[in-house]
């Protein structure tokens, strides 16, 4: 096994260790299990085994296959330099840190919020706040994203 990295190496001969032992929670089976898949995808011999196989004449269908992978992830995966390789993981890692479509920190209660805590419904909630019975504040995050919160007393 001279192709895999040492990251790799290491955790196959973790996981054969836990295999080994007689009393090995299945929770550390399971965590042995997920770096070891998660030292072969980073691994270096992945997208050299891919490169020697389109060398070889195989086709991206026929790599998407043994990877067992749709054809366009495997071609996001591997196809290209290791400059846009690199470039195409770095887009996908910074659209995965993207906040989520709910920010969990903003001042009051969303409108929702606020009619499950007053015991009404949504419209009952804005008819207050254009009747002026309960102050609404519209908050801008940087990204332009724009929220009503409401403040009950």
């Amino acid at each position: 096994m001279t192709h895999l990295s040492d990251e790799s190496r290491a955790a196959l001969q973790a996981l054969a260790a836990l295999d080994s032992a007689e009393a090995t929670r299945p929770l550390d089976r399971l965590a042995g299990i997920r770096g070891l898949i998660s030292a072969l995808e980073n691994d270096p011999a992945t997208l050299t085994a891919v490169r020697d196989a389109l060398d070889a004449g195989a086709g991206w269908d026929e790599i998407a296959a043994s990877a067992g992978l749709g054809l366009a992830a495997a071609k996001w995966r591997w196809q290209g330099s290791d400059a846009e390789i690199a470039a195409r993981h770095e887009a996908g890692r910074k659209r995965a840190a993207r906040p989520s479509a709910k920010p969990t920190d903003l001042p009051g209660l969303s409108v929702a919020e606020a009619a499950a805590h007053l015991g009404i419904s949504v419209q009952g909630v804005y008819q207050r706040v254009t009747r002026g019975l309960l102050k609404s504040e519209t908050v801008t995050l940087e990204d332009g994203r724009r929220y009503k919160r409401i403040f009950p007393e």
